[in-house]
């Protein structure tokens, strides 16, 4: 039973992380307005099939290009032209949108892919607010830039580090922890690691202090889970709690499939 419990919060986490790669279905849900433009990387043109993601103002921190990812609450394909269309309900969101090499949609950029999060003047991520039936015009976004890893902030940041190890304790290469804000670790998950090395080592930052359940797995989104995807939580769902400021070390999960911790 246990084991048919966790496999079924397993796939509703899956159909929950597909959703924010899909527009709204407005027949559905009226309140909403669009947001469009054409995104294009600094000197170089459109930034051609790529991803546009939106975060909610509401929805957690601000996003960060340097101290932390978020997970977005919803995204976008951008078309060969470097257009988007986004359908969003009604209030005020975080942009930003990369062009990954790896073949990858969503998840941290890595060194050369084209990255940007939308900001003011000052560097502070911008709002852009959706108003019920309107739609913004962006026009032409010329922003991103080759992603650069030396621009992560290491020091000073709040970071969980561990290893994603099987059965037998060999590291797990390939993997992404995520970080919920509860412990039942339904809905979308607050952040997101880069993906583990090739000992299974992974660097999850968060924004801020506090209390955290983790999950591990291979895929972004991708659907529900197969018989041979492997999978774990953390100390069997738990709770971790960690300081603003504080790198807490040590701290590994166990996978296997589907997603049961042996």
């Amino acid at each position: 039973m246990k084991r048919l419990l966790l496999l079924l919060s397993v796939i509703l986490f899956s159909i929950i992380l597909c959703s924010s790669a899909s527009a709204i279905d407005t027949g559905k849900n009226l309140s909403t307005g669009t947001i469009t433009g054409q995104l294009k990387v600094k000197g170089k043109g459109p930034m051609t099939g790529g991803m546009v993601f939106f975060f909610k103002e509401d929805s957690g921190p601000p996003p960060s290009a340097t101290k932390y990812w978020r997970v977005p609450t919803h995204s976008f394909n951008i078309d060969k032209d470097g257009k988007f269309e986004a359908i969003l309900p009604e209030g005020k969101y975080y942009m930003g949108a990369s062009q990954k090499f790896s073949g990858e949609r969503l998840g941290p950029p890595k060194d050369g892919d084209y990255f940007f999060i939308s900001s003011d003047d000052k560097g502070n991520p911008r709002l852009h607010e959706v108003s019920q039936f309107k739609s913004l015009e962006m026009g032409v976004v010329e922003e991103a830039a080759p992603f650069n890893s030396e621009t992560l902030v290491i020091v000073g940041g709040t970071s969980i580090e561990g290893r994603i190890v099987d059965a037998k304790g060999k590291g797990v290469k390939g993997m992404l922890v995520f970080a919920f804000p509860t412990p039942t670790m339904f809905g979308r998950p607050m952040f997101v690691s880069e993906r583990t090395n090739k000992d299974g080592k992974y660097l999850l930052r968060v924004a801020s202090g506090g209390t955290y359940y983790l999950r591990t797995r291979a895929n972004y989104g991708g659907g529900p889970p197969t018989a041979d995807q492997i999978m774990g939580v953390y100390a069997k769902g738990q709770a971790l709690t960690i300081k603003t400021g504080e790198l807490k070390k040590g701290i590994d999960i166990t996978v296997s499939t589907m997603g049961v911790p042996e």
